[in-house]
């Protein structure tokens, strides 16, 4: 586990917790280096006063907030630790809803919170009262010069702390062209469609059986290139007009057949069973 980002207490009523914040993910994106085309040496960027033109070193860069045209208040590092917000060293919880009150386009980042040793004791009871009452707790906590509206849940065997927008950070959709009540659907297509839906249904999210292929695809094409070996992609499928009760139908059937070879190989006694009972 790397070091923590954030070392602080979590507000629970009375109660303070002592913790420590780690980022929970990272990115696994393919990284490239900005290359000069003729020789391929590496590009670097430097900082350029403005004014001077001359190239300035990170030792004498400083923050700066425009209060009017060339007009900048500078904030040192201690201008921000003295922001007069309690949230700056505490994760302050407000209330506890349940956990499909938050509609999921306000979740930012995820993050795990651990115990220092003197707040394993709260740290065991608050995630035992989530786990008891199947609620999340709502705070604030200030992050990269910013009070962050975050949730608290159960996240196996500790607390996910969920950065999230705020409310006047979520764009409206009402400008966007979508159907209208002049789009009818039929009795016949909404059955086809839901049976689609109930085709491809599983009881779990199972998110560790999705693998990221365009990456994976990209390497291949990056190791096959350094080798001499020149990779073109299949042209993509012309579109064509659909009948949209034929698409949904073989989009059944083959829904239909994925799911029997998959319980094929899972228990293929169970599904030769079902076959005899069907033919008798």
């Amino acid at each position: 586990m790397p070091r923590p980002l954030w070392k602080g207490a979590i507000s629970f009523g009375m109660v303070s917790i002592p913790v420590k914040l780690y980022t929970a993910t990272e990115e696994k994106d393919v990284r490239f280096n900005m290359l000069h085309e003729k020789d391929h040496s590496r590009i670097r960027q430097k900082t350029f006063c403005a004014e001077e033109d001359v190239e300035i070193p990170r030792d004498e860069i400083v923050k700066g907030y425009q209060v009017a045209p060339d007009q900048y208040v500078v904030m040192e590092d201690t201008d921000f630790e003295n922001v007069p917000v309690s949230t700056t060293h505490t994760i302050e919880i407000t209330e506890f809803v349940s956990l499909a009150n938050i509609d999921p386009i306000l979740y930012q980042k995820t993050y795990f919170l651990e115990p220092e040793d003197i707040g394993m004791k709260p740290f065991a009871l608050l995630v035992a009262a989530l786990r008891e009452t199947g609620r999340v707790g709502i705070a604030k906590v200030t992050l990269r010069q910013k009070e962050q509206l975050c949730s608290l849940r159960l996240y196996d065997n500790t607390i996910a702390l969920e950065t999230m927008f705020y409310s006047d950070e979520i764009r409206s959709p009402q400008e966007l062209t979508v159907p209208g009540e002049d789009v009818q659907v039929s009795d016949r297509e909404l059955k086809m469609a839901t049976s689609l839906i109930d085709m491809l249904s599983s009881e779990e999210f199972r998110f560790e059986e999705y693998r990221d292929n365009y990456r994976e695809a990209l390497l291949a094409v990056i190791r096959a290139k350094s080798e001499g070996q020149v990779v073109t992609a299949p042209a993509p499928a012309a579109v064509q007009p659909i009948d949209l009760m034929e698409a949904l139908r073989r989009s059944v059937e083959d829904a239909q057949r994925k799911r029997e070879s998959a319980a094929e190989v899972v228990q293929p006694e169970e599904v030769s069973r079902r076959r005899q009972r069907r033919a008798g």
